[in-house]
């Protein structure tokens, strides 16, 4: 019979790595306003900078604090993917279903609300933990 329980545990550590890669995205790289999300507001920056004049700088903080939570999400889900995922510790299978639902399910749900330029990228970043999850289930 073929070993699926190895093949979940590498998926969902994938998965998590992907939340490290997003996270350091997110304290490095975004910008406090992408282009959606002035066309989602219906505003332009001149009339962000204008009207609310400290918010870019506030923005950017936010977001080191949300990469930072997004890339310890991954870190925490690398090393479950590892431990107790990998050896089927009771009640890991429930933790990692609602850690993935309650963090890149829900990013990925409100993009689509917003219809975000990167729905689809994040939907198939669910991917590896959605089939580590099955493979897991399948592999009793």
């Amino acid at each position: 019979m073929l070993k699926l329980q190895p093949y979940s545990s590498s998926l969902l550590a994938l998965g998590g790595f992907v939340l490290m890669a997003m996270g350091m995205y997110f304290v490095f790289l975004r910008p406090p306003l992408l282009p959606e999300d002035l066309h989602y507001m219906d505003t332009t920056i001149q009339n962000v900078k204008e009207d609310i004049p400290g918010l870019m700088h506030w923005l950017q903080k936010v977001f080191w604090v949300m990469g930072a939570y997004i890339f310890t999400t991954g870190l925490l889900t690398v090393f479950i993917s590892l431990t107790s995922f990998r050896t089927r510790e009771r009640g890991t299978f429930g933790i990692v279903l609602i850690s993935g639902i309650s963090s890149i399910g829900l990013m990925t749900a409100v993009n689509f609300i917003i219809a975000s330029d990167f729905r689809w990228v994040l939907l198939l970043f669910n991917l590896p933990w959605t089939i580590a999850l099955i493979l897991y289930r399948i592999h009793k």
